[in-house]
């Protein structure tokens, strides 16, 4: 490891979505505020990881990256202070299963970190949502998708959205889900009882896996026969899907077959405008889909589970009141 200085640290927690100017003010701390890893993240002890494809991602022709690695950055004004860690340069992704300390429903929840499909909010929103999920009886498996700009992105040069030719994140996501269901007596989870979350560019990963039910690939073994539609799903300050040019995301097609979704934002976000939440709120409605939206005033974008003071600390409680009501809990 080796330490990095403040701007690096401003450059990944920009690169997650976590925009705070906090890192440059005179009250951050002088000594380095980041760190650079070398080599693949590992999974924490105790869990089990197992690779998504059998013999190495799809379409990966001409789409060279550099080792992975993650950057681990600390915002003493953000994230209760605590460390935020983000993974790069994903070409190998990954599903990591945390089970739960004691016996379920065999419901199992998937989750997409976000980072802007660019890097991956690892921890921050990965393993301390499993960490949560398990807790409340839940198997929990972390999908380390493939990034960067392997779905749609926020170009800095153009400033402007581009969404690539291949959905790399995409197949990684149904895959993932495909793979938990056709392994699932392995795994202990009821096969009706699998959902999504996401967070901000997980969020979308959320909507697009719950309307986009054509494989974005070719099938590679008897796994791509199974179902990818997720039973339900949380999508927390999702991005892309409210468009500056045609309102609401065109290639999201909601319907009666849309899982039931719970929904929540911040009317402060800086990062994805609240407009991707109401408008996906209102197509699903639109469809008949049971759907929960919360909107809360403060506490901006990238919140999580961390606290910050605000109101929308209560999310988690509200997401588990709504898991109890549709069954799942």
């Amino acid at each position: 490891m080796m330490p990095m200085h403040r701007g690096l640290a401003a450059g990944l927690i920009a690169a997650l979505g976590l925009a705070a100017g906090a890192l440059a003010s005179s009250t951050a701390p002088a000594e380095p505020v980041a760190v650079r890893t070398v080599g693949v993240w590992q999974p924490p002890a105790g869990t089990k990881q197992v690779p998504l494809w059998p013999h190495g991602a799809p379409d990966m022709a001409g789409f060279a990256l550099p080792p992975e690695h993650r950057e681990t950055s600390t915002n003493p004004h953000r994230f209760e202070g605590r460390p935020v860690t983000g993974v790069f340069n994903v070409s190998t992704p990954t599903l990591t299963l945390f089970r739960p300390g004691r016996p379920g429903s065999g419901a199992a929840m998937l989750v997409f970190p976000g980072g802007g499909f660019q890097v991956l909010a690892i921890d921050l929103e990965g393993t301390e949502i499993c960490d949560w999920m398990t807790a409340k009886g839940i198997i929990c498996i972390l999908v380390k998708y493939r990034v960067p700009k392997t779905d749609t992105y926020g170009d800095g040069d153009c400033h402007c959205q581009v969404t690539p030719k291949v959905l790399r994140a995409l197949q990684d996501a149904q895959r993932a889900i495909r793979t938990v269901r056709a392994r699932a007596a392995e795994f202990g989870v009821n096969p009706a009882k699998i959902g999504v979350i996401g967070f901000s560019a997980g969020g979308y990963l959320v909507a697009q896996t719950s309307n986009i039910f054509t494989p974005a690939y070719r099938p590679v073994d008897a796994i791509d026969r199974v179902s990818s539609r997720p039973d339900f799903a949380i999508a927390a300050y999702p991005g892309h899907l409210c468009m500056r040019d045609t309102g609401f995301n065109p290639t999201i097609r909601v319907t009666k077959r849309t899982p039931p979704t719970f929904i929540v934002q911040n009317w402060d976000d800086r990062t994805d405008a609240v407009c991707n939440s109401t408008m996906y709120a209102r197509a699903l409605d639109a469809a008949g889909v049971p759907a929960e939206l919360h909107l809360f005033a403060k506490g901006d974008h990238a919140f999580a589970l961390r606290r910050t003071g605000h109101p929308v600390d209560m999310w988690p409680s509200l997401a588990e009141r709504w898991l109890h009501e549709i069954g799942i809990l």
